[in-house]
């Protein structure tokens, strides 16, 4: 992988949702919300690669806020799980940490993109 930190931290994060999908799905029988999770969570990486690819400045702005919103959709179902118990708290702090910085990140991005839009 290229040295692209939003990137970088989508993937691994997508990765470390793949896994809690599995072990909700495997331990707690939660396939319900381990397939809203794991379409939220692996979403974020998805768009972000495909923004990479953007037809235009817009269309990178456009497929970023789309990531921003499963980002806040996937912190959601995180905090559904934490707050019932489903996932160990020290996954889920992990994982929230995790989040938080993905969303300081697409949401610099999106207002330094927009700003220099308008320039």
């Amino acid at each position: 992988m290229t040295n692209n930190p939003l990137k970088t931290k989508s993937f691994a994060f997508a990765l470390k949702i793949v896994n809690l999908s599995r072990d909700l799905n495997e331990n707690s029988k939660q396939y319900v919300l381990s397939k809203q999770i794991l379409r939220s969570g692996t979403a974020i990486g998805a768009l972000v690669r495909e923004s990479e690819q953007a037809e235009s400045k817009k269309d990178f702005i456009h497929k970023l806020s789309i990531a921003l919103k499963e980002a806040n959709e996937t912190e959601y179902w995180l905090e559904l799980l934490g707050a019932s118990n489903l996932i160990i708290k020290e996954i889920f702090i992990s994982l929230i940490n995790d989040l938080k910085e993905l969303l300081k990140l697409l949401t610099a991005i999106i207002k330094t993109s927009k700003a220099n839009l308008a320039k």
